[in-house]
């Protein structure tokens, strides 16, 4: 299964702005998309309130994975939230 390890980085974690976009992205994606915690919480990207219960901080690290990875979805993702990579 496809997937992209990354460390957010954006300023003040997965806030309400990036959490919208990967919702976004993960509702137009054919697949479901999950993220998956260093603790082991794993949600589907599809719900914003499901990521926000998370509370993810800038320095927090997550997988991102789906069975396809059409468009480069887990990249637009990844750069959601690390955009300085």
């Amino acid at each position: 299964m496809p997937s992209r390890r990354v460390t957010i980085t954006t300023h003040n974690g997965a806030h309400a702005r990036p959490v919208a976009e990967l919702v976004r992205l993960a509702q137009s994606h054919p697949a479901p998309v999950l993220l998956r915690t260093t603790s082991g919480a794993e949600v589907d990207l599809s719900s914003v309130l499901a990521v926000m219960d998370l509370a993810l901080a800038s320095g927090d690290e997550v997988v991102l994975e789906t069975p396809r990875d059409a468009d480069g979805v887990l990249d637009q993702m990844a750069a959601v939230l690390d955009p300085a990579s």
